[in-house]
């Protein structure tokens, strides 16, 4: 069956939705909606679709599911909206900023019998999913310790893009916006984490944003005990340096890197190196920045296949908000 696919919000990353919605041979682009009406119109012409005027009219059309790509403070208000319209639904990262407003959201598809998958596109990283390999098979024996680096360079020009970006009520802060991804990688890999200890400051993005620019964050892992630390900035002089996983067991040490944990950067292992890995797709490319790994094609194919019955969710709600849920606590902690 073709699934017929919406989406609401036309900025970058819906072009990364639409580009491999119109790619998939059991997927199309029936409708999307901006509150940009001319942006909204200009992406429909670029991807050969429909703009609809409001969220309404959109979501009045013969649709399966619909991506929600706008600000991270609006998933929660939109969810809502495709889940009441008995649409299955697609949401971008964060899934919210708050695990509150994602309970409801669970709740909201729970009692319509919709899925509400979350997009966690860095879990088809070749390196992640080679570790998750090794650690199902329990070739690292005890996990030790883990150590993440996440040092990007978000500057006033980045900012200055969209009215919404650097506001708390809508982009909610940097382990949000632009770490998501490697706090849930965390907790794909290692699970739940507890004892988090860290401080956080804005130290050169005065009067662009309204949080914290760098932080530090300790924690211990619930399961292995392992410790963890997780620092991070948007400050990096011109370009982003790095976005690493160092991880630190009983039968081998892994560095993921390559700026967007899409090689491996270091390994010493007890006699099981990955090694031959597939190529990684490349980052997301916004001009003069980049974000993470370009994966949606997996995202959009897992979504296809598990509408078909064929497959399983790859991120699916309840995960989506433990991640929230660990970035909250996060944040209290550091501001404690």
């Amino acid at each position: 069956m073709d699934i017929k696919f919406g989406i609401l919000g036309c900025g970058y990353v819906a072009q990364r939705h639409a580009q491999h919605i119109n790619a998939h041979p059991h997927a199309q682009l029936i409708a999307v909606h901006d509150i940009d009406t001319e942006k909204g119109v200009q992406f429909a012409e670029r991807f050969e679709t429909q703009h609809f005027p409001s969220s309404e009219k959109l979501l009045a059309q013969d649709l399966d599911i619909v991506a929600i790509c706008t600000p991270n403070g609006d998933h929660h208000v939109s969810s809502l909206k495709v889940l009441a319209a008995n649409k299955h639904c697609l949401v971008e990262k964060p899934m919210s900023i708050s695990k509150v407003n994602c309970e409801s959201m669970i709740a909201a598809a729970m009692q319509a019998s919709r899925h509400l998958f979350i997009v966690k596109q860095n879990r088809y990283n070749p390196p992640v999913q080679a570790v998750k390999q090794l650690l199902e098979n329990r070739k690292l024996g005890k996990i030790l310790s883990v150590n993440v680096n996440c040092f990007w360079n978000r500057n006033e020009q980045y900012y200055a893009q969209s009215s919404w970006r650097g506001t708390k009520s809508l982009d909610g802060g940097c382990l949000f916006t632009q770490y998501s991804h490697f706090v849930d990688i965390l907790f794909y890999l290692f699970g739940d984490i507890e004892s988090i200890a860290g401080k956080c400051d804005n130290f050169s993005h005065q009067g662009i944003i309204e949080f914290e620019d760098a932080g530090n964050v300790l924690f211990k892992f619930k399961e292995s005990k392992a410790l963890g630390n997780l620092s991070f900035t948007i400050s990096s002089f011109q370009q982003n340096m790095e976005g690493s996983i160092c991880i630190f067991a009983e039968n081998a040490t892994i560095k993921i890197g390559g700026k967007y944990l899409n090689m491996i950067d270091y390994q010493k292992t007890d006699g099981f190196d990955i090694d031959d890995l597939p190529s990684s797709g490349p980052a997301n490319n916004y001009g003069f920045y980049e974000g993470s790994m370009s994966n949606h094609d997996k995202v959009i194919h897992n979504v296809v296949e598990t509408l078909n019955g064929r497959a399983r969710i790859m991120t699916n709600a309840m995960e989506g908000m433990k991640v929230v849920e660990i970035i909250e606590d996060m944040y209290a902690k550091m501001k404690s």
